[in-house]
């Protein structure tokens, strides 16, 4: 089935607010569970959570690494806004930091962080090989990035099937953003030339449940 773009931010207050309010917590957790394992040891870190949404994820993450601190970008004031009294409640403004911005801008520096994580964004972005370019330079050299995302269904009836088992409980609004997400999202083989042609191929690629696929690796040292 090919591609069916959806649009780039979810800006409307209706759907940040159904986003916000969805049961995420499993795949959530599963995403914490991995980026810490991939992670490692590591006690401190700057991290660099890119399409932050309302930073649930981030609020999990520093639940589990509480030394790190968090940089959550989003360009959806909708979701910020979400964000901001979430990180509020639970008293994390130390640790977590919002900048509203596109992800492809230039508001964070190049080389500053030692972990860069996505969730749920690469299907937005309709030139993805501009992403990853972007992506791929905010890592320290030795620095891990991380990047999960949907994986599209084979067609519109394995799409509904996958809301329905995962979603079926959630609103219909919620319910037909990830349909959608479901037909916007790209396979392991777009995603590994798109790796290629950002002359990324040290990073692995590979499916990691029935609608994700992860990209993952670390940024190469400078040579000697």
């Amino acid at each position: 089935m090919n591609r069916q773009p959806e649009k780039e931010l979810m800006d409307g207050s209706a759907e940040a607010a159904a986003y916000a309010a969805a049961d995420f917590s499993t795949p959530h957790e599963a995403f914490v569970d991995r980026l810490i394992e991939l992670a490692g040891n590591i006690e401190k870190a700057l991290v660099a959570d890119l399409g932050a949404g309302p930073c649930d994820i981030a609020i999990r993450v520093w639940r589990r690494r509480p030394l790190w601190r968090i940089v959550a970008l989003d360009g959806s004031a909708s979701m910020l806004h979400l964000a901001r009294q979430a990180i509020a409640k639970v008293g994390a403004g130390h640790a977590i930091d919002i900048v509203e911005a596109d992800a492809l801008s230039g508001s964070l520096a190049d080389g500053a962080f030692d972990i860069v994580y996505s969730n749920s964004l690469l299907h937005h972005i309709r030139d993805p090989v501009a992403l990853w370019r972007r992506m791929a330079g905010l890592p320290k050299p030795g620095g891990l990035l991380f990047v999960r995302d949907l994986c599209r269904s084979q067609g519109r009836d394995e799409a509904r099937q996958i809301v329905e088992r995962y979603a079926g409980g959630e609103s219909e609004l919620l319910k037909t953003e990830f349909f959608e997400s479901l037909l916007a999202a790209y396979t392991v083989d777009e995603v590994r030339c798109q790796l290629a042609e950002a002359g990324l191929e040290h990073l692995s690629v590979a499916m990691s449940s029935d609608r994700h696929l992860d990209a993952w690796g670390f940024r190469p040292s400078a040579s000697p």
